[in-house]
């Protein structure tokens, strides 16, 4: 946690005079609607309801225009968030547990998910069908950073398996998750964890080889979640009702939609991607279901996400439910959509 929060720190002093720069311009009226800007947490099909909702007007509906921008890891989100260079959060809700926990005043608010679980693959070098997790013991897997939620919840499902890692095997954690895949493909490991579309890359590739969902196994959390400070919500909430109604349909769409289909949708934002790969990856997390149906988190799912930071050592103090998850406006959404 105190790591996470360095992190904030320094990119806020960093970043601070270019947003002062910014403020006076970062909310606008245009054609009627409102702009609210929103800052991802990476660019990945994983968040297809929301690239969905943007390109089918869902928001434009609701009189809300999305400045979507992409901030590369949760911190930077985070950072945003408090420095009023956005107005939404989007990524996974221990950021918001991590500031709840300092103690800061007007701290940010969970208001709607979109992914309900992990959405990593375990990779092996060679198919195996029939596999269980007693398959990795004695082996050497690429896990990810130490901390981050990938990698605990690997950690944990490894641990539910009756598996200790350190001693039953390894779980390495010096590798930067962008250069894991490229590790274990130049021979480093006998197994990696990694996300959609890189996953049925590699299987189209012949080059790895899918075994098992992290998030599957897990079961049920709150993995990729938009937030809010409490100031912010308590003086725009039909800004918020609006944003949630959209994503709440979006959601709606690729529970009713093929994997083709939204991935044609959705294209605009991944100019670059192979169709078929992205409706292999859009297939698979439909399988397991990583998207969430409706907008509301449960008091399982998070109980569940703080059993597994706990577990990683990672979280020493438990929020409340009900102070950091706001499930009013997404019950709104998921009655009305």
């Amino acid at each position: 946690m105190e790591c996470v929060m360095k992190k904030v720190i320094a990119f806020v002093l960093i970043t601070t005079v270019a947003i002062i720069m910014l403020a006076g311009c970062s909310r606008t009226e245009e054609e009627g609607l409102t702009v609210v800007r929103v800052s991802e947490v990476t660019r990945s099909v994983f968040y297809a309801p929301q690239y969905a909702a943007i390109e089918l007007g869902f928001f434009e509906d609701e009189g809300l225009e999305i400045d979507l921008i992409t901030s590369d890891g949760a911190d930077r989100v985070m950072t945003a968030l408090l420095t009023n260079a956005v107005d939404i959060g989007f990524s996974g809700p221990e950021a918001a547990l991590y500031v709840f926990n300092q103690g800061r005043a007007d701290f940010a608010v969970v208001f709607a998910q979109v992914t309900q679980r992990d959405g990593s693959f375990l990779i092996a070098r060679e198919p195996n069908p029939d596999f269980t997790w007693e398959d990795i013991r004695g082996s050497y897997v690429l896990a990810g950073r130490r901390g981050g939620m990938p990698y605990m919840v690997l950690e944990y499902v490894v641990s539910q398996n009756g598996l200790i890692p350190g001693i039953d095997v390894e779980l390495n954690t010096t590798i930067q998750f962008a250069a894991m895949v490229s590790a274990f493909l130049g021979g480093t490991g006998d197994f990696v964890t990694a996300f959609e579309p890189v996953a049925s890359t590699l299987e189209l590739e012949g080059r790895g080889f899918v075994i098992a969902s992290v998030g599957e196994a897990s079961g049920a959390i709150p993995y990729t979640a938009y937030y809010a400070l409490g100031s912010f919500i308590e003086s725009n909430p039909e800004v918020i009702q609006g944003f949630t109604n959209a994503i709440a349909r979006g959601q709606q769409w690729v529970m009713e939609n093929t994997p083709e289909r939204i991935a044609e949708v959705i294209r605009p934002f991944f100019p670059d991607a192979d169709p078929i790969i992205m409706a292999s990856a859009i297939a698979r997390y439909k399988e397991i279901e990583a998207f969430a149906s409706v907008p509301t988190i449960t008091y399982e799912s998070f109980d569940r996400m703080q059993r597994v930071m706990e577990a990683a050592g990672e979280l020493t103090q438990r929020a409340p439910f009900d102070m950091l998850i706001d499930n009013s406006f997404a019950e709104i959404a998921s009655a009305t959509r």
